[in-house]
């Protein structure tokens, strides 16, 4: 079965470390593009295509002001990746309770 096109699937669009660190960073506010290279000390050709890519997938918004561009996540698009990922969160609670039971269970038999 063929790959889905970065552009068209949000799951491979942040399956790149860099676009994972350019949303993560946009999470508290909108900033420029200037901003987003300084902060992540990054290439602006690399930010842009980076950004490209997430503007494209819908996992951001863009707004120009002037000559400059913003950039802001987009909590709707993001949301299909949060459903998904917490459905493991789930389980990986499922999983610590288990192992907190085991442990509080070898420290009762230690203490009688």
């Amino acid at each position: 079965m063929p790959r889905a096109a970065t552009t068209s699937d949000i799951f491979n669009a942040v399956a790149e470390p860099r676009r994972r660190e350019i949303l993560t960073f946009l999470a508290r506010r909108e900033r420029p593009v200037s901003e987003i290279v300084i902060g992540l000390e990054l290439d602006q050709p690399s930010v842009s295509k980076h950004l490209r890519v997430l503007r494209e997938t819908g996992l951001v918004h863009m707004r120009c002001q002037g000559r400059q561009k913003f950039y802001r996540t987009n909590a709707q698009a993001i949301r299909p990746l949060h459903d998904w990922a917490s459905r493991f969160e789930q389980y990986w609670s499922q999983q610590l309770n288990r192992v907190k039971q085991r442990a509080e269970a070898v420290a009762a038999r230690e203490n009688t």
